[in-house]
């Protein structure tokens, strides 16, 4: 049996400071790769930063800086959400690398020759999505995501033969030989493909590109398209340039995590680069979708870009993390708002998790001085329902389903009122209800271990003393 498992994300543009829509893809990754590490499988989970694009050139234009200064700033700021939101990432992968440069090389050199061949093209390009649009593809003459007008751009490119590739990417994502989650997202890829796939550049002139990029092997003139160099670093990473025991051991990724914008690239553009190139393909990809605030789409010029970092100093990293796996789909946009946020953190986090675990710490110290006789109870919750969800990468359902037990173990200490039992001094029974909650709450903590890590630590470390005592609140309720 191979226990090995690799999960990705996908690598951002550091044209600016992380937000929340890529905060939601690191954590929902990492609740991913927690979860297979605690199973037993040798995890590798990758992230990193996305620097070859020509907006990050614009960006440090704007700014007055290079574009290498530029990319050092903000890839910083990415490497930081490593602390910031408590992520177990083992590399952070930046495509300014030497290593991803060499890789990215050597993929371009692995394809068939006969799938790269060079010729003049005129297109409708955004800068945004870093692609060309056909004219069809545009909505009132805007590009579909970023709802922007398109360059026209007429040029000297390579172009890779996609269209040789489009039987075989549909028969592959139709047998689930690829796949993709969830199943409308799978629908979307095969409708994409059933229209007709077309030839894309892979090149962009040096002097379009402002001499930035991986350089085209044998062409001075030529630098990669920003996409075909970007998607690489999921070998790269591994040192697929030297043909590294990583890439041996890890590659193919079991999981690409990526957002609802790019999922052409990985589901077509991807594997008929893998195919060409003669590389083992994903075996899946995990589409979710975006964050809205307040029912707006993210948008620096509306002024509504939510800062990761300041939304975990001001609540904690996992107040944000149960938020964003609780209360966002993981497959469908999800809005949030500060109302909602604080609704949830109080009601979830302060009231039901925070007060259990604080009334049973201090029944346990007040009733038998923190020591509890040994006592036989039933166990009857079943945790690998809580498996499952996380393997169908239904996070809210796997949160929902503990809440129901943390419900549940409220319920009993009102049922069966240890402080009742204490005064007529039954202290059998007293004994078995204070036993089972004290249970409860390691069970939670091993169900919350890949959602909300340090919660979870806590909790384990309080309750498994010899002698327990009162809890510092968990979460403080907020005013």
């Amino acid at each position: 049996m191979n226990n090995k498992f690799y999960v990705t994300t996908a690598i951002p543009y550091v044209n600016s400071k992380p937000h929340i829509g890529f905060a939601l893809e690191l954590i929902q990754s990492d609740v991913i790769a927690r979860y297979h590490r605690i199973i037993g499988k040798d995890t590798y989970f990758l992230t990193g930063s996305d620097e070859n694009s020509l907006k990050n050139v614009q960006a440090a234009e704007k700014e007055g800086i290079s574009t290498q200064e530029l990319c050092d700033k903000h890839s910083q700021s990415f490497m930081e959400l490593k602390d910031v939101l408590d992520i177990s990432n083992d590399d952070f992968i930046r495509t300014t690398d030497k290593k991803h440069f060499k890789g990215a090389q050597k993929l371009w050199l692995a394809c068939r020759p006969d799938d790269i061949y060079k010729k003049k093209y005129k297109g409708f390009y955004c800068v945004g999505c870093e692609c060309f649009y056909p004219e069809k593809d545009l909505v009132d003459g805007m590009c579909p995501e970023h709802k922007t007008k398109p360059d026209v751009i007429e040029e000297e490119n390579y172009f890779f033969k996609l269209s040789e590739y489009q039987q075989k990417l549909k028969t592959l994502i139709e047998k689930d030989d690829i796949k993709i989650i969830p199943e409308h997202r799978k629908n979307e890829v095969l409708s994409f493909i059933g229209q007709g796939l077309e030839d894309f550049s892979i090149s962009r002139s040096k002097e379009r590109a402002k001499d930035w990029g991986v350089p085209i092997p044998g062409d001075k003139e030529q630098v990669m398209y920003v996409w075909f160099d970007a998607l690489s670093n999921y070998i790269t990473a591994l040192d697929y340039a030297d043909d590294g025991e990583l890439f041996k051991k890890f590659w193919p990724a079991d999981v690409h995590m990526i957002g609802k914008g790019i999922l052409r690239f990985h589901a077509v553009y991807w594997p008929a680069m893998l195919m060409s190139a003669g590389l083992p393909l994903p075996k899946s990809i995990f589409v979710h979708g975006y964050i809205t605030v307040e029912g707006q789409k993210i948008s620096k010029s509306l002024g509504n870009v939510i800062d990761p970092v300041a939304l975990v100093d001001e609540f904690g990293i996992d107040a944000v993390r149960y938020f964003l796996l609780r209360e966002i789909s993981p497959t469908h946009d999800g809005d949030f708002s500060r109302e909602r946020f604080i609704k949830r953190y109080n009601a979830d986090l302060a009231n039901d998790l925070g007060n259990l675990a604080s009334r049973v710490a201090n029944m346990i110290e007040k009733f038998f001085d923190g020591e509890l006789p040994e006592v036989e109870v039933e166990n009857e919750y079943d945790l690998e329902k809580i498996n499952t969800l996380i393997e169908e990468f239904k996070f809210n359902e796997a949160l929902e389903y503990v809440w129901k037990l943390i419900s549940t173990a409220n319920s009993f200490v009102e049922e069966e009122k240890p402080w009742e039992l204490a005064a007529i001094k039954n202290m059998d029974k007293l004994a078995k209800v204070l036993t089972k909650l004290k249970i409860t709450c390691l069970d939670v903590s091993l169900a919350l271990e890949p959602f909300l890590p340090s919660t979870s630590v806590a909790i384990k470390k309080h309750f498994s003393q010899k002698t327990i005592t009162s809890i510092e609140p968990l979460f403080p309720r907020i005013q």
